[in-house]
């Protein structure tokens, strides 16, 4: 099975082909092709290819799935005896892919 680390936006992903990812929002539209270009780590499970810092030629290619908002997330600040109450809801825009070649 191949398998593959990307770099995207500062943060690493280990991909295989099949995967469904959530990523930070991509400018694209469903059901269209994305190739992610910045591979760290290429390999299978007898060998791999270590980038410095990238392998040379290296692609994954992706389909974009849909796009939307992760659920709630509250955030409360309390000071004690103090009669300060805040509460804050944020809901993180993502991109959902799924990875059809390594």
């Amino acid at each position: 099975m191949q398998f593959a680390v990307i770099e995207r936006d500062g943060k690493q992903y280990l991909v295989k082909q099949g995967d469904r990812l959530k990523f930070d929002p991509i400018a694209a539209e469903p059901n269209s092709s994305v190739i992610f270009d910045k591979v760290l780590i290429r390999g299978s499970a007898e060998s791999a290819l270590i980038g410095k810092p990238y392998v040379e030629g290296a692609t994954v290619e992706a389909k974009v799935l849909s796009h939307g908002r992760a659920d709630k997330v509250l955030v409360m600040k309390y000071h004690n005896k103090t009669r300060y109450r805040r509460k804050r809801g944020h809901r993180q825009p993502y991109t959902e892919i799924q990875i059809v070649k390594v």
